[in-house]
């Protein structure tokens, strides 16, 4: 079998994991939640969003987190920006890689952003031109790659259109997100078939939800395409605001079990993040999804796995 020798983990939980949670976690734990991920050996972790806090309330404290957080030069630290005006709040707090985000399918995107997949190419195009003129990388993302909550499943053309479109404004890296969990590997297999006679692996990462369990299934048919990066979510935290049923991400600890245990390096530590993960439990006040959180849970200590 043909697998990567290495895999970069993205960590999205202190974003997309924390944007569908009703009850207000403090600023101080956000920051904490930060402080400690930073530890673990991640590279790269998504701290916010800004969003404006009519829509994601959960962020309204992003300038403080993006302020307040213990920074490690060996880190990317980075935030969702939807338009100019969080590009300006954002880049003012020193953000070190700007994401912009839209939907593959039309009924997502006019949900999620308010307008059509047409409509909102000028207004990314303002947020990419804005920072890659203050010296700042810009990722993207795309949602419902599999299936959309309103318009059913999602060609794989449909995908590689958006995706044209977004490496044309000068994004340097792609996500491809199955917002609702719905995928199974023959279904990405398709994606990235097709994504894959367009663009070069290294410049798309895979961005995997586990409502339906199939997200570590998804994965490995990823790695079997040569996709070495992986967005996952401390926890298995998450689930899309408009997306009614996606649950959490795939859990970070999880995938780096998977991961560790057919020999692919990650550099970070799954000790730290089934730690922090703990830690989320409690300033979350509810059980985490995550298979290696529950073991670590019952077990009364943490599992010595290597």
């Amino acid at each position: 079998m043909q697998l990567p020798k290495q895999v970069q983990i993205k960590e999205v939980g202190p974003r997309d994991g924390l944007q569908n949670e009703t009850t207000f976690i403090p600023t101080e734990e956000k920051i904490q939640l930060v402080n400690r991920l930073s530890e673990s050996g991640l590279n790269y972790i998504e701290v916010t969003s800004f969003v404006h806090p009519k829509w994601i309330p959960q962020l309204a404290d992003a300038v403080e987190v993006l302020k307040e957080i213990k920074r490690n030069s060996a880190i990317t630290y980075a935030a969702l920006v939807p338009n100019s005006k969080g590009l300006a709040r954002a880049l003012d707090v020193g953000v070190d890689e700007v994401s912009i985000f839209m939907s593959a399918s039309e009924g997502h995107n006019k949900s999620n952003i308010n307008k059509s997949i047409d409509e909102t190419f000028p207004i990314l195009k303002e947020v990419v031109d804005g920072a890659l003129a203050a010296g700042k990388t810009v990722r993207g993302y795309i949602s419902t790659v599999i299936a959309c909550p309103y318009d059913g499943y999602t060609k794989p053309e449909q995908v590689v259109n958006v995706a044209e479109k977004l490496f044309d404004m000068g994004i340097s890296e792609l996500s491809l997100g199955d917002t609702t969990g719905v995928g199974v590997p023959t279904q990405v297999d398709a994606l990235l078939h097709e994504m894959l006679r367009h663009f070069k692996a290294e410049k798309l990462a895979m961005h995997f939800h586990d409502t339906r369990g199939t997200a570590i299934a998804n994965v490995m048919t990823s790695l079997a395409h040569g996709i070495t990066k992986f967005d996952s979510a401390i926890g298995g935290l998450g689930g899309c605001p408009y997306a009614k049923g996606a649950s959490g991400n795939v859990a970070t600890e999880d995938l780096l079990y998977f991961l560790h245990e057919m020999g692919i390096e990650t550099g970070v530590s799954l000790e730290k993040i089934q730690q922090t993960a703990l830690y989320v439990e409690g300033i979350i006040g509810k059980t985490l999804s995550s298979k290696l959180v529950a073991i670590a849970r019952e077990e009364g200590k943490l599992c010595q796995i290597s």
